[in-house]
């Protein structure tokens, strides 16, 4: 069996067949006789299409939310079962990065008897396609392998009960294996993320039922927090190249776990790139809130903590860019200099965040042009600094925070620089000024 179901809530697939019906009944009478449906006038049924649509109860569609789409993928899947042996095997593909329509539709899965042994990306995506228009898309479609969870004799087994201890103390092992194939492949980020899916899923569901010690049931939405949580752990370790990424603290950690989960993306940004011309300075770089959150979970950040780092609008969560941390990372630390004339720059040397080093600089009576204000309390704002000063041209003021302030002989400021010189999109100018930082290295001692 192989099937490509609907994608949640990403198209409206009954109002696009609108457009095509018109030119097939110029050619077939009763195009939907053959599905057992009356022929309309001039429009495709809509009351059976499975898809998420919060607006369908108000034009006569009836209640398509996610519970019903849910109901509507276990029924399918169940027909499936009913006409593939015990030993025959399925493949379902999917290409949507929301989290909750993953959960919706692997929950139809296994709901219905089947159990996922496998998933594999396939490069089957276009990056110009309607769907990845400015948004985070996957880049691959990931085929999850799934067989029924059945008797040699067809029966679906009902009395096999996982003990949610060997789940939890299997899961690690089972990514630590798998990531890294996926690597060598040229698979990462949220590709990487989801193609995890299979070999995690398959330590559940191959259980009818999964419990804790106490006989509660554990449902599917606790476990995939799981692993989202493991594959996130394994991911930094894979960043850092084995390095111990625990002594970096949590914004750091998930600075680097989101822009990988991204480097699947076109340019990995909010923001539309033009490769043609000048880059631009990034607001940020977002992704679905849901995702955020789970990341951030699984590497013991909390983005409540964050808010100096990741803005939350809506479904979205951003990571904000070193540009627009400035007043963040310059104003609060400002202190009183002598005033005196302002060394004059290179128009060209100003960026959009120049004017505003400006500002903070008269806010504190320090016009000197060097910013003496101390460095940032963690390794990620320290290097978001040096990153700043590089790209205004403010070579003596990084160079002090570098030497006279001690941040340079940190060794994990300069893992961290590497980790995030192979992690930023390679269009933007946070890889340049990074780089630069980089470049520096060797000619201040370090």
């Amino acid at each position: 069996m192989f099937t490509d179901p609907p994608y949640y809530d990403a198209f409206a697939y009954a109002d696009l067949a609108d457009i095509f019906l018109g030119w097939v009944k110029r050619a077939v009478k009763n195009p939907l006789s053959s599905l057992g449906l009356k022929d309309v006038a001039h429009m495709s049924p809509k009351h059976l299409e499975i898809v998420v649509n919060p607006a369908a109860s108000k034009d006569g569609r009836g209640n398509k939310d996610s519970n019903w789409f849910e109901f509507q993928m276990k029924q399918a899947f169940e027909k499936y079962r009913e006409i593939i042996k015990p030993d025959g095997i399925g493949v379902v593909v999917f290409a949507h990065k929301d989290t909750k329509s993953w959960e919706t539709l692997i929950s139809g899965i296994i709901e219905s008897g089947w159990q996922v042994t496998a998933s594999w990306p396939i490069d089957t995506e276009r990056p110009n396609r309607q769907r990845a228009q400015g948004s985070a898309a996957l880049g691959s479609s990931i085929h999850l392998v799934c067989r029924p969870r059945e008797n040699p004799d067809g029966s679906l087994r009902i009395d096999d009960i996982g003990d949610w201890r060997d789940i939890l103390s299997e899961l690690p092992k089972r990514i630590h294996e798998w990531m890294p194939h996926l690597a060598e492949e040229g698979v990462v980020g949220a590709d990487a993320i989801f193609a995890c899916l299979g070999p995690a899923l398959e330590i559940y569901s191959r259980y009818s039922s999964v419990e804790k010690a106490s006989g509660e049931k554990v449902e599917l939405k606790e476990y995939l927090e799981e692993v989202w949580a493991a594959v996130s752990r394994e991911a930094l370790n894979m960043i850092f190249k084995g390095a111990d990424a625990s002594g970096f603290e949590e914004d750091a950690r998930l600075t680097a776990m989101w822009l990988w989960t991204l480097r699947t993306t076109a340019n990995g940004c909010e923001e539309e790139i033009d490769e043609s011309g000048p880059t631009k300075s990034l607001s940020g770089y977002g992704i679905e809130y849901d995702a955020a959150r789970k990341i951030a979970q699984g590497l013991g950040a909390h983005l409540e903590n964050l808010s100096n780092l990741v803005e939350v609008k809506g479904d979205t969560a951003t990571l904000l860019s070193a540009a627009s941390r400035t007043r963040y990372l310059f104003g609060k630390d400002a202190t009183e200099a002598p005033r005196g004339k302002r060394k004059k720059k290179d128009p060209q040397m100003y960026f959009d965040f120049s004017g505003e080093l400006n500002k903070i600089e008269e806010e504190s009576g320090n016009i000197s042009g060097e910013l003496t204000g101390k460095p940032g309390s963690t390794v990620l704002d320290q290097l978001h600094q040096c990153m700043i000063l590089f790209a205004a041209g403010r070579g003596e003021a990084m160079k002090r925070f570098l030497v006279e302030e001690g941040v340079g002989r940190n060794p994990l400021f300069w893992r961290l620089a590497n980790a995030l010189s192979a992690l930023y999109p390679i269009v933007t100018d946070e890889k340049r000024w990074v780089d630069g930082v980089l470049a520096r290295k060797k000619g201040l001692g370090f």
